[in-house]
């Protein structure tokens, strides 16, 4: 019941989205942009932003030199909901980019994996809006390994996206 509830769901979410990638069809956009275009810009957002915000998050809080962590620190407070944006566009326009494939959408692991991501994300940049509850050292340490399993699990969604890539 609940995997027949699961594909009528898939193809109502498909049909809706048909009408908007229909629309980007019309653009007449080179199907090689069209197929690699979604993992070649979120490949930078992950790799480039990613690494970065990371390695600035983990520096701020292990560096020793105080200047240091804190131009670390704001270099991540600045960019990570910049980051987060790109990531959450880059969702929709994978999700459509699967419409435009002819895909199944919640048969992709791929789609599973950025879907829990952009989860983590979320849960990630509210714990940072609410101040760390007081700036708590656990949120801050919970906040830290959060963000760090959801860039490792971007890498991992990255191979899932390369492997659905080359399929199609």
């Amino acid at each position: 019941m609940l995997i027949e509830e699961a594909v009528r769901r898939v193809g109502s979410l498909s049909e809706v989205l048909e009408p908007i990638a229909n629309q980007f069809e019309k653009l007449g956009i080179p199907d090689s942009i069209v197929h690699w275009g979604h993992p070649v810009m979120m490949a930078i957002v992950v790799l480039v932003m990613g690494s970065f915000i990371g390695f600035a998050g983990w520096r701020g809080r292990v560096a020793a030199d105080t200047a240091i962590a804190s131009k670390s620190l704001a270099d991540h407070r600045k960019l990570a909901p910049w980051m987060f944006l790109f990531i959450a566009l880059g969702y929709t326009g994978g999700v459509l980019w699967l419409v435009m494939q002819d895909q199944p959408i919640l048969e992709s692991p791929h789609f599973w994996t950025g879907s829990i991501v952009l989860g983590l994300l979320a849960i990630n940049g509210t714990i940072s809006m609410i101040g760390f509850g007081g700036n708590k050292v656990v949120l801050r340490t919970f906040h830290a390994y959060l963000g760090t399993t959801a860039l490792c699990l971007l890498f991992v969604h990255a191979v899932l996206g390369l492997k659905l890539g080359l399929a199609i």
